[in-house]
């Protein structure tokens, strides 16, 4: 029977095999694990989108006009990628509830195990078929992602840079929070700041340091496994499509 069926090998124990629905369970497990992160990835879109960051354009076909602003454009793709996870975690709640009390055998109960299941699968395929399209057709505002990177992002790089020069870390960090603060008093970013004010608070800092603060310049630094240098960024991406494409 396993062969005509086409199992790859038998169940060892007769109640187990009536009464076991861990497959459905698993299945219905990594299916909300899915859906928390494309939830996740909605929720940053739908920010995203907002006029305050305006980081992304999200198309037409994913979102639609507002019934009362006609300058308003809901992204209701990721809104709904975000509320989806929901309905899949539901799912696999309702599998363990119906579950939970059954005796070892098989039992009408287990009836029940498909509804969530194909729900599940349906609702699973729906959101990659919209995560798809949402990225597919979003245009990224890469300069305003860029000017959205000030704010002294830069102050542990310097903190470090200080360390390797050899001063303690406890130093170290106090110092350059005294130069953060320096440069909101002023109204500038802390590469910014002159080296001789720099030096009053830091006198092991140097030139180099203040020009290493450049958004790229910290950027390319990370060059590590896992690491923010866009060789790195564009190599994960790759070895992501590559193993898409087993």
């Amino acid at each position: 029977t396993r062969t005509a069926l086409g199992f790859a090998t038998m169940t060892a124990n007769s109640l187990d095999g009536v009464s076991d629905r861990d497959f459905v369970l698993d299945f219905v497990y990594a299916a909300s694990v899915l859906m928390t992160h494309l939830g996740r990835m909605g929720e940053e879109l739908v920010l995203w989108s907002t006029h305050e960051f305006a980081f992304v354009r999200l198309g037409d076909a994913v979102t639609t006009g507002s019934s009362m602003m006609p300058n308003k454009k809901n992204p209701d793709g990721a809104e709904l990628l975000r509320g989806k996870a929901g309905r899949v975690f539901g799912d696999l709640m309702g599998l363990f509830a119906t579950l939970k009390g059954l005796p070892l055998t098989y039992n009408k109960d287990m009836q029940e195990d498909k509804e969530p299941l194909f729900d599940a699968f349906d609702t699973v395929s729906l959101a990659l078929d919209m995560a798809a399209a949402m990225f597919s057709d979003a245009a990224f505002d890469t300069n305003r992602m860029r000017a959205a990177c000030s704010g002294w992002v830069n102050a542990t790089d310097l903190c470090e840079a200080l360390v390797r020069a050899g001063e303690p870390l406890r130093t170290a960090h106090h110092q350059t929070g005294r130069l953060v603060a320096l440069a909101v008093q002023r109204g500038v970013e802390l590469e910014q700041l002159p080296l001789d004010d720099v030096h009053e608070v830091a006198p092991l800092a140097t030139v180099a340091m203040l020009d290493d603060l450049s958004l790229d310049a910290i950027l390319d630094s990370k060059a590590l496994v896992g690491g923010t240098a866009p060789a790195q960024v564009r190599a994960a991406a790759q070895a992501a499509r590559a193993r898409l494409e087993e």
